[in-house]
């Protein structure tokens, strides 16, 4: 297994550490960074296992035939991992959260 992420999300991961601490969700930095990190590292040692479910259309911008797994990291936060599969490969197209793509799901 593999998983490969596209250059949108690698973008939106670094800018996620910065907006986690800037907007206060984290009192320090090295907390919002840890918490990206250990969230891809779920990312890449579980997707495989995880139940995957057809992502709905509205998500087809981000390419045709995706999929998707959810990762609840607290109480209040669950995000949303679209990918395209095939031949043992997870390419990552987006990430979003409940905050702001659940009422799409």
């Amino acid at each position: 297994m593999k998983v490969i992420y596209s250059e949108e999300v690698i973008e939106f991961l670094s800018d996620l550490m910065e907006i986690l601490y800037i907007k206060n969700y984290f009192g320090f930095m090295d907390s919002a960074i840890n918490y990206v990190k250990d969230l891809v590292h779920e990312i890449d040692t579980t997707i495989a296992s995880k139940q995957k479910k057809t992502a709905p259309d509205y998500f087809s911008k981000y390419g045709r035939g995706l999929f998707y797994v959810c990762y609840k990291k607290s109480r209040n936060t669950q995000w949303y991992v679209f990918f395209h599969y095939e031949n043992d490969v997870y390419y990552i197209r987006y990430i979003g959260n409940n905050h702001n793509i659940s009422q799409y799901l």
